[in-house]
């Protein structure tokens, strides 16, 4: 008995011009026996992990390195679902397969705050944990006011960080409630007016939150039973969110507060160096670190400010310095949300009641350009926010509209906007992206947008079936990676064969049959010509 000749080829991307595939496979003279296969194995592919497990990701700094596509005017990326929420001003987390946010819900006759989860594919809520009271009497937002904190997602736990400062340990697939802190009842904590904005941080074993809890502020509780690691500082609370950074080689926490930046060790809680910002009001937008130097700002005449951080020479004593860069009382405010940095400049919404997108150098402070009327609309951010995507500044606008820009200090050039959310939306919430998945919030409601890279479709395989009485051997069609073939894909199919391995490809003969189905198998069913020794086929795909 002969050995088939068997030949493998990969395909790795669908070309616009016709390519193949193998097919391993040959018949002998005997109709009903069938020659060994040797076909060549593809590994399946690795899920892609979450990125955005946190309040703007899981860098802390409002940046998706993944690649997205950018051709929207050719084609609008393409929504995957669209659902009502209760009011909030919470984003969005996503972790295994789930997305976490805050709402405002009505339950007898009280309005409490409740974390809910939803099925990340679909929109469909999964689970809702009702938490705490969802009471805002300072007002400017609206009666669609709410939550202003985002849930931090940690394998199978969530934690979230109530506008009362209380602290919720939940289990992800269900919203059961682990454990919890009430840090008003145990320890005194005061709620700040505008209450707590800032999210969760989770860094190795601890959580890290500014618990407002005089004479020792700034706190890291244990994520296993929510029992105290430390407390240090008498820093009072802001809004905005702490963020970690590796400065000097050291991984720090740093805490932005009424008193202006305080990092510390993640493990002790001992402070490595500190600068002082004026606070009035409110302050909601994270520091923001490029290097060696960190940029916060504030609204309400506080302004903004840029430190250098000198880490101690290693192996000699000594401890960290700072070196301020600037620092100017009215310039450059920051009402809400937190800008990105690239390259030196920070990106972001600045001002107050006259808001404007802005790029600003973070060494000097000086602004390169500004946005202030661009696609007919005059207040086009408004209480918007940014996040840096692929290598592109995109931009959420308060009215619901997605823009791509470049990042470039030269000037403000977008390249592809779209409308995300419309009927009258206020899109104060920062937007989250995960495996190329643009999330987009407002306050009354979310959807989904795919915005990822096309991705190469998968080598045909074909793989031989029974021979029927009637003489015809059945070709299963399939694909290296074990997923189905599409419809589309499946009507561009043609079998072509030819008794010579050997050939020319371009010189093999279409076998004129279109490809069949039946209980969810494709498949070719070509006549054997018992005449033959050996007969091969491959299938040709048609662009």
């Amino acid at each position: 008995m002969r050995c088939p000749a068997v030949l493998g080829k990969i395909l790795t991307a669908r070309a616009r011009q016709a390519f193949f595939s193998l097919v391993n496979s040959a018949v002998r003279r005997l109709p009903s026996a069938l020659l060994g296969l040797a076909l060549l194995g593809v590994a399946p592919p690795v899920p892609a992990a979450d990125v955005w497990t946190h309040y703007r990701g899981n860098s802390h700094d409002g940046v998706y390195a993944g690649a997205i596509r950018t051709n929207w005017s050719e084609a609008a990326p393409r929504r995957l679902w669209r659902i009502p929420l209760g009011a909030g001003l919470s984003s969005f987390s996503v972790g295994g397969g789930r997305l976490f946010t805050q709402v405002v819900r009505r339950t007898g006759n009280e309005s409490r705050e409740f974390a809910i989860a939803l099925d990340a594919a679909t929109g469909k809520e999964l689970w809702a944990a009702n938490l705490d009271l969802a009471d805002y009497p300072d007002g400017g937002v609206g009666s669609d006011d709410g939550p202003r904190s985002t849930p931090t997602v940690d394998g199978d736990r969530v934690y979230v960080f109530s506008s009362y400062l209380r602290l919720h340990c939940l289990e992800a697939a269900t919203g059961r409630v682990l454990w919890q802190r009430d840090f008003r009842t145990e320890l005194g904590a005061t709620v700040i007016s505008w209450q707590n904005a800032a999210s969760p941080l989770v860094i190795g074993d601890l959580i890290f939150v500014n618990a407002n809890t005089s004479p020792r502020r700034l706190t890291a509780i244990r994520k296993t039973d929510g029992t105290t690691a430390w407390r240090n500082h008498d820093d009072r609370m802001t809004q905005a969110t702490p963020t970690a950074a590796t400065i000097g080689g050291v991984l720090q926490v740093i805490f932005f507060t009424q008193t202006g930046l305080v990092s510390v060790r993640p493990d002790t809680g001992d402070a490595l160096w500190r600068f002082s910002l004026p606070y009035s009001t409110s302050t909601a937008a994270s520091p923001v670190v490029a290097g060696d130097t960190v940029f916060c700002g504030a609204a309400y005449g506080s302004g903004s400010g840029a430190v250098r951080i000198h880490a101690p020479t290693p192996g000699a004593a000594g401890s960290f310095t700072t070196t301020e860069l600037w620092k100017r009382r009215a310039a450059n405010q920051l009402h809400w949300a937190s800008p990105i940095q690239h390259d030196g400049f920070v990106y972001g919404v600045f001002g107050q009641s006259s808001l404007s997108l802005r790029c600003v150098e973070i060494a000097t402070g000086n602004v390169r350009w500004q946005a202030l009327d661009n696609f007919n609309d005059p207040n086009f951010i408004d209480y918007g926010s940014v996040l840096k995507v692929g290598g592109h500044l995109l931009v959420l606008t308060a009215s619901g509209k997605i823009i791509l820009a470049e990042l470039s200090p030269e000037a403000y050039r977008p390249i592809e906007i779209f409308q995300a959310l419309d009927n009258d939306p206020k899109c104060w919430n920062v937007p989250a992206i995960n495996d190329g998945i643009l999330y987009v919030r407002s306050t009354l409601e979310g959807t989904a947008f795919d915005l990822s890279m096309p991705q190469p479709a998968q080598p045909l395989v074909l793989n031989p079936g029974s021979v029927s009485s009637a003489g015809k051997i059945q070709l299963r069609v399939g694909t290296a990676d074990g997923s189905p073939v599409s419809a589309e894909r499946a009507a561009n199919l043609r079998l072509i064969t030819s008794p010579n391995l050997t050939v020319p490809t371009a010189a093999w003969t279409d076998s004129n049959l279109s490809p069949l189905q039946a209980n969810g198998d494709l498949y070719f069913e070509p006549v054997v010509n018992t005449d033959e020794e050996f007969r091969f086929y491959r299938i040709r795909e048609n662009p």
